[in-house]
């Protein structure tokens, strides 16, 4: 077995793909990766686990397939499928079949990335059990496919409270291990949006702001869903190009980088821009205890 530098790696994937504090998911990640385990992360949207898992991926410089889970995406379109013509001109051959993302990675070593695979229908899931299990791919008129050592599913996925989820099957879960991702703590947030905004220290008033009223947005009374880190990026690079931040323009381009982030509790009658308001006042009158 090869022995790794974890906490070298850790820091090494930090500096190289501008992962931001994360160390222990990290951790987990190069350690299921080391073990060969399918791992599954799951997390609120915007979190970061597509990023996470490409960068340990590109630090292993391993290859890398991402397909995104849907309802539509089916066993054939994972696996492969053959080409009706060349199937009569050449028969049930190789070159009459066109590999689909999990027969490419696993005759590649590489890594199948899974986007949301809590999307996925019953028979795309059960396709994965002999490939993650024995590492094997049976291919009606091929044959059997093993897989080439480096073969590894990563999947995420969405808690199962958010609208478009299934539940993953029980037989498919027992072969994950399991990383759960929680939004960051807010000097992690302030130095994600300081660094994606592009926002330097003479205009730190400014990426503070964003990343205040995008946190208070997951404690509000009336929101049930609360924005990801992506509404305080998008906030703060249109903040960036204004030229003060009064409370009229700081509430009016809430309502626009935010609004389409967040879901309120069911019930609420109160129009989604009258609570961003509401939170953007917090903030720039220094309430911003109220919702932190």
């Amino acid at each position: 077995m090869i022995f790794l530098d974890i906490e070298k790696a850790i820091s090494e994937i930090q500096e190289k793909f501008g992962v931001v504090g994360r160390e222990r998911t990290l951790r987990k990640l190069i350690l299921g990766k080391m073990a060969s385990k399918h791992i599954i992360i799951e997390g609120p949207v915007g979190v970061g686990k597509t990023t996470l898992a490409h960068a340990v991926a590109a630090y292993f410089d391993q290859g890398f397939i991402r397909i995104d889970g849907d309802e539509r995406y089916t066993e054939s379109k994972l696996v492969g499928h053959f080409e009706p013509p060349l199937v009569v001109e050449k028969g049930w051959i190789w070159d009459a079949f066109v590999p689909g993302p999990l027969t490419l990675a696993m005759k590649n070593g590489s890594i199948l990335f899974i986007n949301e695979a809590n999307r996925l229908i019953e028979g795309t899931q059960n396709v994965l059990l002999p490939s993650m299990d024995e590492g094997i791919l049976i291919l009606p008129k091929l044959g059997v496919i093993k897989a080439v050592e480096g073969f590894l599913v990563v999947a995420t996925q969405n808690p199962e409270s958010y609208i478009g989820t299934t539940v993953l099957s029980e037989a498919l879960k027992d072969r994950f291990v399991w990383i759960k991702l929680e939004n960051q703590g807010y000097e992690a947030e302030l130095d994600i949006v300081k660094q994606k905004a592009n926002i330097d220290d003479k205009d730190i008033l400014i990426a503070e702001t964003s990343t205040k009223i995008t946190r208070a947005t997951r404690n509000h009374p009336d929101v049930r869903r609360g924005s990801s880190i992506r509404g305080a990026i998008d906030l703060a690079k249109i903040l960036s190009l204004v030229q003060s931040l009064t409370l009229e323009t700081v509430s009016e381009l809430s309502i626009m980088t935010i609004a389409t982030k967040i879901e309120l509790e069911d019930g609420v009658e109160r129009p989604i821009e009258e609570i961003i308001h509401e939170i953007a006042e917090a903030i720039l009158s220094g309430d911003e205890d109220r919702f932190l």
